[in-house]
């Protein structure tokens, strides 16, 4: 499958071919789905926490005697029905994170790239190079190819220094490496743009 490879200034500068295994998926929204809570699990802190009974602070003294006092029994005011005593099952710390199949995140990515083809919401360019770092130059370019929330993969942070500084004030504009593709990422902007050089990376690696 062919499809068209341009410059930042909207210009063709060739063609690609797309692997139709990876490209031409059937929209599964389960599997898009549970990739994205799985994704979004592993993001959780986990540090929120109350305190036990063995938390609390204060005396381990006998509030009163057992029998006799005419009130309930009580074994300690650090006891969750005091003020200021424990909160019983509340949340600890903890990892969010689950397992997951890794043919379903390979099968989820694959679903996701073809989602952005067949919207006609996925571009090819040939190159993240430019020669200046100003976000108002860059910024004309993204409006010349029509994209403003948009998900560009195929940054290199040590080759592509200027536009690594220019994206990063645009609203809506995030840039990642090919090997950080994932798609939480995909789904959350309208556009996908891919480098000439990620859509053979992203073949070596989901083919």
């Amino acid at each position: 499958m062919k499809v068209k490879v341009i410059n930042l200034d909207n210009k063709e500068v060739g063609e690609v071919s797309l692997n139709s295994d990876i490209y031409k998926q059937e929209l599964r929204k389960d599997i898009l789905h549970k990739v994205v809570a799985w994704q979004r699990a592993k993001k959780r802190a986990g540090t929120h926490k109350t305190k036990g009974i063995s938390d609390i602070s204060g005396t381990t003294k006998k509030p009163f005697k057992q029998k006799g006092t005419g009130n309930a029994r009580q074994g300690s005011l650090r006891s969750p029905q005091f003020r200021g005593g424990a909160v019983i099952f509340g949340p600890v710390v903890r990892d969010h994170e689950y397992p997951i199949q890794k043919k379903v995140k390979k099968l989820a990515l694959k679903i996701a790239l073809s989602a952005k083809l067949s919207e006609k919401k996925l571009v090819i360019i040939d190159s993240l190079g430019i020669k200046n770092h100003k976000t108002k130059d860059l910024k004309t370019k993204l409006n010349k190819i029509g994209v403003s929330s948009v998900l560009i993969i195929g940054l290199d942070t040590e080759k592509d220094i200027n536009f690594t500084k220019a994206y990063r004030n645009i609203k809506n504009v995030d840039a990642l490496p090919t090997n950080a593709i994932n798609v939480y990422d995909i789904l959350n902007h309208d556009h996908l743009v891919l480098s000439r050089a990620s859509v053979d990376m992203i073949n070596e690696r989901l083919s």
